[in-house]
């Protein structure tokens, strides 16, 4: 799934989280991602690739002002866990822990 953003500040795109079962990767086509993983920041600019494996906790955004483009590599359970949240429409905290918990997720 092909994802841009372009951001005004350096807010998330997706807050702190892990997936236990899945990992997630991302390939940077244009702008720089920033992603949180465990304990470390990675900085990635186009033509590189972040790996987060399953178990680790993470969160993505946008340091910059430009657009952002990448490649986001996923399994079909985080991808149906994106498209609940993207539907939910009462996005409070005790509300979006439920819905990462049915996709064996955890938001942090």
């Amino acid at each position: 799934m092909a994802r841009s953003r372009r951001s005004t500040g350096a807010a998330a795109v997706a807050p702190l989280h892990l997936h236990h079962n899945d990992d997630e990767a991302w390939y940077v086509l244009e702008g720089t991602l920033s992603v949180r993983v465990g304990d470390r920041d990675v900085e990635a600019k186009p033509g590189a690739a972040v790996f987060v494996p399953r178990g680790t906790a993470h969160m993505y955004w946008n340091p910059g002002l430009g657009l952002l483009r990448y490649l986001l590599v996923m399994t079909p359970r985080i991808f149906e866990l994106i498209q609940e949240i993207h539907a939910t429409k009462e996005r409070t905290p005790a509300v979006l822990r439920a819905v990462f918990q049915k996709y064996d997720s955890e938001l942090l």
